[in-house]
């Protein structure tokens, strides 16, 4: 934890814009104040970028850039179809007027919210590593984007008290391989998307939900998956494996 912040500070310090990238599903969730208190307090611009923007309705997008906006200048991004890269790219220039060299661009956020991704977009090509599994990149890799910008692009940042594997696994920080009650998260998932798009929910898994109460929605798509153990009981590991799989590897909508 404490190579995490020395490695914040040294990027924060070094940096002429920073970048913080955050989950669209989870936009506060993934922001990290005592990175954005450290950015105000060395006075440094930086640009909120609302990643994997497609996983999320327009009307839940407007509402958040309407709050986020007060804040610090904020872009929406989506890396899957490379939308907002051209307005980002437009972003950093306008916080930053350094001459006579590029601009240095510190990228900061949870693991897995989709930072090399986003450097991808900008850059136009495939020259920041990326992987599902979080913590793929590893110490600070500099990636030339073109027209005086320059990234560094920086392994997750993960909040100095999160102990939370629920939260972990709702971010995609954890894979379901690597929690301890991938049920438990499994049952945080249906119950966001039930007070969120409880429709898609229904259509991903070509079911008409029967009850509200999440563990009888999991029983539910479990036996539409055939998941199921002897004497005709829902194998619920094999089905919370998959809800996760598919809610962080962004096949389901909010």
């Amino acid at each position: 934890m404490t190579s995490y912040k020395a490695l914040v500070k040294d990027v924060i310090n070094k940096a002429d814009v920073l970048l913080e990238v955050v989950d669209a599903r989870f936009p506060d969730e993934t922001r990290n104040s005592e990175v954005e208190k450290e950015i105000i307090r060395l006075k440094k611009p930086f640009i909120i970028v609302i990643n994997k923007c497609d996983l999320v309705s327009k009307e839940k997008l407007d509402k958040t850039k309407s709050r986020l906006s007060r804040i610090a200048p904020t872009v929406f991004i989506s890396s899957k179809d490379r939308s907002g890269t051209t307005m980002l790219r437009h972003q950093i220039l306008a916080s930053a007027c350094i001459k006579g060299r590029d601009i240095l661009v510190g990228t900061l956020g949870y693991p897995n919210v989709g930072k090399s991704s986003v450097i991808n977009g900008v850059t136009g090509r495939h020259r920041a590593g990326t992987s599902p599994v979080s913590g793929h990149t590893k110490g600070v890799q500099h990636v030339d984007a073109g027209s005086h910008i320059m990234f560094m692009d920086t392994p997750g940042v993960i909040p100095f008290d999160e102990n939370d594997e629920y939260v972990q696994g709702l971010l995609g920080i954890k894979d379901s391989t690597h929690l301890k009650d991938p049920v438990g998260v499994a049952l945080m998932i249906i119950d966001k998307m039930l007070a969120e798009n409880r429709t898609a929910l229904e259509s991903f898994y070509n079911v008409t939900l029967e009850s509200p109460d999440s563990y009888s929605v999991l029983e539910q798509i479990g036996r539409k998956c055939n998941f199921l153990q002897k004497k005709g009981e829902i194998d619920e590991m094999r089905t919370a494996t998959k809800i996760i799989g598919d809610w962080q590897n962004g096949l389901l909508l909010v």
